[in-house]
């Protein structure tokens, strides 16, 4: 079973400039993040733009994804759906192409409780082979997922072998590492400012957007943390602050992507209608990417 810890990039999907996926420079970008040094790579994500993809196009990427990788990380494939039902095909779809590990984003738009939650990730879970990693980011879905379910979850399911908090609330993060602490699962932040504190809290590492843009520094944050050496994990943890900040001028999938097109790689829009960034944003965002040229060093 693949490992579920260390920095993961939340890959975006390239696309040319009509919408459709530009595979030539996704394959790009995979070797560049390997290149890079990321522990595994995650496609169709909150990043990866999911939302905004039909089932055919999904499998297309994950063939993508598992073509160019040829085993050198593990692939991570978003495959929640909102119902149950399509959750269990794209997710058996996704161990037939060859995907490591599933992170399975929780039922949208519709209030759930507890135990419709509950209910979902167990039949997914009798229904796949593969390991699961829950996601739960409730200022999306809608839904949050509590700690004592992610509990309860991981004791009576072995392939259940972790959760994505995205959640931005770090006390959240100490629940799940406190409720699962008796299995066999980890705990990955999904918030980019959070990785260095999930991992001294009893964490395994984080799901990364800010990747896209500085794959190294992210990298640095858990390689630092391996060595012992804290305060530069600290630094790099800390360095992030200013792009971070640049998510103030629109939704971060599209800061993200706009970013990353400004430091020279071009993965293209966001599918619209989605994507608009104004110029004072695209000014401030490449006001702050000099800034790691200058102080970080960033290639």
């Amino acid at each position: 079973m693949a490992e579920n810890k260390g920095i993961i990039a939340a890959m975006q999907t390239a696309m040319h400039e009509d919408g459709s996926i530009h595979e030539e420079e996704l394959r790009r970008q995979i070797n560049r993040q390997i290149a890079a040094g990321v522990d595994a790579i995650f496609c169709l994500g909150t990043n990866g733009e999911f939302y905004i993809m039909n089932q055919e196009e999904k499998i297309r990427v994950m063939e993508i994804f598992v073509d160019e990788v040829k085993g050198r990380v593990p692939v991570y494939a978003g495959t929640g759906c909102i119902s149950t039902k399509d959750t269990i095909e794209l997710s058996r779809k996704a161990k037939e192409i060859g995907v490591d590990i599933l992170s399975v984003i929780t039922p949208y738009f519709a209030a759930l409780n507890q135990e419709e939650l509950y209910a979902h990730y167990s039949e997914l879970a009798e229904a796949v082979e593969l390991p699961i990693v829950m996601y739960n980011i409730p200022a999306r879905t809608g839904a949050t997922l509590a700690p004592a379910t992610v509990g309860k979850l991981a004791r009576n399911y072995d392939n259940i072998v972790g959760v994505k908090d995205s959640s931005g609330n770090f006390n959240n993060i100490l629940q799940y590492i406190a409720a699962t602490k008796d299995a066999n699962f980890s705990v990955l932040s999904g918030n980019d400012a959070l990785i260095l504190w999930t991992l001294l809290a009893g964490g395994t590492g984080g799901i990364t957007a800010i990747a896209n843009i500085l794959p190294e520094v992210m990298v640095s944050i858990y390689q630092n943390y391996l060595k012992g050496d804290i305060e530069a994990a600290k630094a790099a943890q800390a360095s992030i602050a200013p792009i971070r900040d640049c998510f103030k001028y629109g939704n971060p999938n599209s800061i993200v992507k706009c970013a990353t097109n400004l430091v020279g790689q071009p993965v293209g829009p966001c599918r619209k209608p989605f994507g608009m960034v104004s110029e004072e944003a695209k000014k401030a965002i490449m006001e702050t990417i000099d800034q790691y040229y200058a102080e970080y060093k960033v290639q």
